[in-house]
């Protein structure tokens, strides 16, 4: 596995190496040694979450406020579009977001860091998508930031509005948002 860097320094792009013959392909898609050492990050995880939707949805932004989740994402059926949101008032990337396509072809994972908010598009028909979590899901803590943000900016590939929950509609504006110190 190797670690590549992002424009936002703690969010970390993860390629697997991938033994592949005409039969199939195997790659080991976590071992906590080898996490620690390309990353850096000493975490533990205490929740998996599996999720389906269907093309053109998007989830997020979604952070927790309190109980915040690292999160170790990927694909494993179609594609999406993937953004974590750096939201630690103390950061030099405050405020700066990052995207990468995650797909079942292409295997890649992303790290994204407690303090951020994360949201991702589907591009393919239906996307299977995993995810390892720091901190376990607490409602009550749950935050939103609208998914078009205008100070936010975000490039999603789409020409289309996308479907969203009712929670993701009524997400805070950027500028709003509680955020990390």
């Amino acid at each position: 596995m190797k670690a590549i860097a992002t424009t936002i320094p703690d969010v970390l792009i993860l390629e697997p190496k991938v033994f592949g013959d005409d039969r199939g392909f195997f790659f080991e898609s976590f071992n906590e040694q080898v996490f620690r050492s390309l990353t850096g990050v000493d975490a533990v995880f205490v929740q998996d979450n599996h999720s389906r939707s269907v093309k053109n949805v998007l989830r997020g932004l979604h952070y927790q406020i309190n109980q915040p989740q690292g999160k170790l994402v990927r694909v494993v059926a179609g594609e999406v579009y993937d953004v974590a949101v750096d939201l630690r008032r103390s950061s030099p990337t405050f405020g700066q977001w990052v995207g990468d396509y995650l797909s079942a072809a292409n295997k890649k994972q992303l790290w994204v860091p407690a303090g951020f908010a994360h949201g991702f598009l589907v591009l393919s028909d239906n996307a299977e998508f995993l995810y390892k979590t720091t901190d376990y899901y607490a409602p009550e803590y749950e935050r939103c930031i609208i998914w078009n943000d205008a100070d936010l900016n975000i490039a999603w590939p789409t020409d289309e509005k996308p479907a969203l929950s009712a929670k993701d509609k009524t997400g805070s504006a950027f500028n709003q948002a509680e955020v990390f110190l």
